[in-house]
């Protein structure tokens, strides 16, 4: 018999409940780093633009360059610290090919917004650089996770075992003794 510290009797959790704590501890340090890459690509954009002159998307492209490196380092060392490590060439290179599909988005939206309709106030790009940074990021997260730092298939079969034999454990009537 086991013992419980507080008396009662603790009911294991469900495989579901299980699945949606990982769900929400992975966007948790998907947003712990994407909250600090977001930090660097905006003081990058910002020093770019006043130090340098650039035109505002091509200090926008420059920062957004900066903060892809920061994230996959941060992405790779900690948020998805636990998955597959083999075939890091193949890793990287989905990693480059899906942030220049968000740095197309997050600087389209830039673009659109000082081109298309003249909003090019310091205030209007950063703005607009921070919506295409949102936009982009639901496209990355989604991409990131289900691409390029792919769970290992041996986490998830323990998982999956581990939740058919939660829903297996059902106590059985005993039987009757005369």
């Amino acid at each position: 018999m086991g013992s419980a510290s507080s008396g009662s009797h603790a009911r294991p959790r469900s495989a579901v409940r299980r699945r949606f704590d990982l769900l929400f501890r992975e966007i948790a340090k998907f947003g712990a780093v994407g909250g600090a890459g977001l930090l660097v690509n905006l003081l990058v954009f910002n020093l770019v633009r006043n130090v340098t002159g650039l035109q505002v998307v091509r200090a926008s492209v420059i920062a957004t360059v900066v903060s892809i490196v920061f994230n996959y380092i941060g992405f790779r060392y900690f948020t998805y610290r636990d998955r597959d490590k083999g075939g890091r060439t193949k890793e990287l290179t989905l990693f480059l090919l899906f942030s220049v599909v968000g740095l197309v988005i997050e600087n389209g939206v830039l673009y659109a917004a000082t081109y298309g309709f003249g909003w090019d106030t310091p205030l209007q790009s950063n703005v607009f650089k921070f919506l295409g940074i949102g936009v982009a990021t639901l496209f990355r997260f989604w991409s990131y996770r289900t691409w390029v730092f792919r769970a290992l298939p041996a986490r998830e079969a323990v998982a999956s075992a581990e939740s058919f034999l939660d829903a297996g454990a059902k106590p059985r009537p005993r039987a009757k003794v005369n």
